[in-house]
C-alpha cells in the first residue's frame, strides 16, 4: 500500500525510522539551542553587527577545509558511527564554550570553538543525509525526508524557545547543558540497524574518494545543479537570521526572550508544511513550486525588514519557514534518488557545503552587510537579491524550471 505512513510498516524500517527521527531530533534541538544562545551572547558582549557574522564564517570554514574528507568517510564508514563522534565533537565545543564564557574571554577565543563545532557538523551533516536512503526504501524516501524535516522544524521551535528562555535563567550555564543534550541521540543512531551488504561498500572507490567525484556528479545533472544552487544563493542573500539578535535588542526591543520566539517562528511555519508533505508528498510540479517557494522566501524576508511590529516581524518569519521547507524537501529529494548509495556521502558533502554556505556564510555576509548599511537595509538588500536570484535561475535552469516528478 503505497500511501501507508512508514511509521505504521512492519519490521526493521519502523524501528530505524523512529531511531533515526529520535538522534535527528536531539542533534537539532542542541544545535538550535547553542545557536541561539551563542548569538545573543556575542552581540550583548560586542554590540557589534561584524562579530555576529565571524560567527556564521567560523563555523562555515570547517565545511570547506573538510569538504576532501568528511564526505568520502561516510561512503568508506559505517555513518551511524561517524554520526555518534561528530554528536561527541559537539559536546566537546559547547564544553569548550561554556568554560570561555564562564571565565569571560575576549570574543575572539571562541572562535576556534565554534570552528570545533563547524568540524563536528561536516561530519554529522553528510553522514546523516545518506544514512537516511540506506535504511528505507525507494517508494518512501519522499514521505521520510518530510517526515525528517517534521522532526527537525519541531525542534528547531523547540530549541531556540528554551534556549533564550534558559538563557535568560541561566545565563552561560546554557552551554554546559547543549553539552548534555547533545550526547542524547547517541545511543539511538548506534542503534539504527543497517541491511544485509551495506557496509562492504562495493562500490567505494578510493582513487574517487575526494569530494571532486561528488562535484563532478553535481555539475553534470543540471536539475540537481540548480535546485542545490538555487537554495544557496537565496538563502545567502536572503537570510536574515544573523540578524535576528540585532533586531530582538535594538529594533524590537523583545530581549533574549523574543529573540528565541523569533528564531522558532521559522520552524513554526516549516512544521506545519512538512506535516502536509509527509502526508502527501510533492509528486508533480517539483521545479516551479520550487521557485515559487523560493520567491515566498524573498518576499517575506522584505516583510520582515520593514517590520517594527513584533507580531509582524514573527508572521514573516514563519512565513519565511514555511516557503523555505518546500525547497528543502524538494532538493533533499531530488539529491538523494539520484545518486547512488556508494557516493551518496560525498554528494552529500558538497550539498552540505552549499547549505553550510547559505546559513553560515550567509550569516557572514548579513553581519558585513549590517555593519554598511545598517540592519533594515541589510534585510532588504538580501530580500530583493533573492528575488534577483529566483529570475536568473528561471533562466539559466529551464531544467529545474520544467522539473516535473520526484520520488517513487
Amino acid at each position: 500500500m503505497p500511501n501507508r505512513s512508514i511509521l505504521t510498516r512492519s519490521g526493521p524500517t519502523r524501528r530505524n525510522i523512529a531511531l533515526f527521527l529520535v538522534a535527528r531530533g536531539f542533534g537539532a534541538f542542541t544545535s538550535q539551542m547553542l545557536d541561539v544562545a551563542m548569538g545573543w551572547h556575542v552581540y550583548a558582549t560586542t554590540g557589534s553587527a561584524l562579530s555576529l557574522g565571524f560567527v556564521g564564517l567560523a563555523q562555515f570554514l570547517p565545511l570547506l577545509v573538510l569538504l576532501r574528507w568528511s564526505g568520502a568517510a561516510s561512503d568508506r564508514f559505517d555513518r551511524r558511527k561517524i554520526s555518534a563522534f561528530a554528536a561527541l565533537g559537539q559536546v566537546a565545543a559547547s564544553l569548550a564554550i561554556f568554560l570561555l564564557a564562564a571565565f569571560s574571554a575576549p570574543i575572539w577565543t571562541f572562535y576556534p570553538a565554534l570552528f570545533a563545532l563547524g568540524s563536528a557538523r561536516a561530519f554529522s551533516g553528510p553522514a546523516n543525509a545518506s544514512l537516511l536512503p540506506e535504511i528505507v526504501d525507494h517508494e518512501t524516501f519522499p514521505r521520510a525526508v518530510a517526515l525528517s524535516t517534521t522532526v527537525f522544524q519541531a525542534a528547531t521551535i523547540a530549541g531556540p524557545a528554551l534556549g533564550g528562555l534558559l538563557f535568560a535563567a541561566l545565563d552561560v550555564k546554557i552551554f554546559l547543558l547543549c553539552a548534555v543534550f547533545a550526547t542524547a541521540g547517541v545511543p539511538a543512531v548506534m542503534a539504527i540497524r543497517r541491511p544485509d551488504g551495506v557496509s562492504a561498500r562495493p562500490g567505494f572507490d578510493p582513487a574517487e574518494q575526494s569530494a571532486l567525484a561528488g562535484l563532478r556528479y553535481i555539475w553534470s545533472n543540471k536539475i540537481v545543479l540548480g535546485a542545490i544552487s538555487l537554495d544557496l544563493f537565496a538563502v545567502l542573500f536572503g537570510g536574515a537570521t544573523a540578524l535576528l539578535p540585532i533586531y530582538a535588542r535594538d529594533i524590537l526591543m523583545v530581549g533574549p526572550l523574543g529573540l528565541g520566539a523569533l528564531r522558532a517562528a521559522p520552524a513554526v511555519g516549516a512544521i506545519g508544511v512538512s506535516l502536509v508533505l509527509a502526508a502527501y508528498p510533492l509528486r508533480r510540479g517539483a521545479g516551479p513550486k520550487m521557485f515559487l517557494a523560493v520567491a515566498g522566501y524573498a518576499l517575506a524576508t522584505i516583510v520582515f525588514a520593514l517590520s517594527t511590529s513584533f507580531l509582524v516581524s514573527l508572521a514573516a518569519m514563519a512565513a519565511l519557514g514555511a516557503f523555505d521547507v518546500v525547497s528543502m524537501v524538494v532538493r533533499q529529494t531530488l539529491v538523494q534518488l539520484a545518486t547512488p548509495n556508494e557516493m551518496r556521502g560525498r554528494v552529500s558533502a558538497v550539498n552540505f557545503l552549499f547549505i553550510g554556505a547559505s546559513n553560515q556564510l550567509g550569516e557572514f555576509e548579513s553581519g558585513v552587510a549590517a555593519a554598511l548599511l545598517g540592519p533594515v537595509g541589510a534585510a532588504l538588500f538580501g530580500g530583493f537579491g533573492a528575488l534577483i536570484v529566483v529570475a536568473a535561475w528561471a533562466a539559466l535552469f529551464p531544467q529545474l524550471r520544467k522539473a516535473d516528478a520526484i520520488g517513487g
